[in-house]
């Protein structure tokens, strides 16, 4: 047990205590987090931080957030979670996501009325980590992406057409995964494109490639025409349900076709980041259609899904005229 480790536990005994799921500030705030992703996420933080705040190992999924006793957390317990999250070797991004969800909790805490805003204002003063490491993910080839598609389309079964229209329109639209799994049929448009609902509820439409719209309609030949989810559950018996597939689908079909195609591993978001740099490697495509279309609120945002390979840099860098021959050309 780490010293840190030990004072956190000696100061507060922060095992779960039962009570109403109302007046628990865990449950209240990933209730009103209007995203699945979202709540996915900070649940994530949450449930790490409540077993550092009990002590258990960081991987026992036994221990949730749920339960904890946020209302009783003070400053001196913030500041020592904050070094604990540092000592994990995580990440600058990673630990600052975690203060923010450690943030948020305490705010529903005082909200609840289980500590004063005083004690909610200190625990909260929380500096962020600076820092930034090598992006993650990366961004596919093309070779690679007709691959995946080639593998799931040649296998001739219901799952296969799915798996094809899911990884076309996940990489042509650049949707997350959240986005993906929350499409109905209704959604899709042969002359407007796919309506994306985005993060805070944010609706916006991306026009649908012409080889990406073959693979989709080819799915709907199997799927059929009736209401509902635009990519569904099929069962091992070839059974196309009405059942929508989850975030944790999405990622599994990934990683299935990844390994038929004996690709590097890839995530969801590795499609949308393909998509993005792709396009800001376009010279006809300017940053605010890209930023359009992948639904953020910032070009800044946009620019950080750049996973170009740094020979792009270098042809750029070699692409800088020589000073000296334009004052040759000048001179003539």
């Amino acid at each position: 047990m780490t010293d840190s480790a030990e004072l956190v536990q000696r100061q507060s005994p922060f095992a779960p205590v039962a009570g109403s799921a109302d007046m628990d500030p865990y449950l209240v705030y990933l209730g009103r987090l209007s995203s699945a992703e979202s709540r996915r996420t900070m649940a994530g933080c949450l449930d790490r931080i409540a077993r550092l705040l009990v002590h258990s190992d960081l991987g026992d999924r036994s221990v949730t957030g749920a339960g904890i006793p946020w209302g009783h957390l003070r400053y001196p317990h913030t500041a020592l979670l904050r070094s604990m999250f540092l000592a994990q070797g995580w990440s600058a991004a990673h630990v600052n996501k975690h203060l923010i969800a450690l943030r948020m909790v305490l705010k529903e805490a005082w909200r609840l009325g289980l500590m004063s805003a005083e004690d909610c204002q200190r625990a909260s003063d929380l500096a962020q980590v600076k820092g930034q490491r090598e992006p993650a993910g990366r961004m596919l080839g093309q070779t690679e992406i007709a691959a995946l598609l080639d593998s799931c389309a040649s296998a001739g079964t219901a799952k296969g057409a799915r798996d094809a229209a899911l990884i076309a329109v996940a990489y042509c639209t650049g949707a997350r995964r959240s986005e993906l799994t929350t499409l109905d049929l209704r959604d899709w448009d042969t002359a407007d494109g796919m309506r994306l609902t985005g993060k805070g509820n944010k609706i916006r439409r991306v026009p649908i490639a012409q080889w990406a719209a073959s693979y989709l309609n080819g799915w709907l030949r199997v799927r059929g025409n009736r209401p509902g989810p635009l990519f569904s559950r099929v069962t091992k018996g070839r059974r196309v349900t009405r059942q929508r597939i989850t975030g944790q689908t999405v990622a599994d079909i990934l990683a299935a076709r990844t390994l038929d195609v004996g690709a590097r591993t890839l995530s969801p978001h590795d499609l949308r980041r393909t998509l993005i740099s792709t396009m800001l490697d376009d010279p006809l495509t300017d940053l605010v259609i890209v930023q359009r279309i992948a639904g953020h609120a910032s070009p800044a945002t946009t620019a950080r899904y750049d996973r170009r390979p740094h020979q792009a840099a270098q042809m750029a860098i070699g692409r800088l005229a020589d000073p000296h021959m334009h004052d040759s050309q000048t001179e003539h």
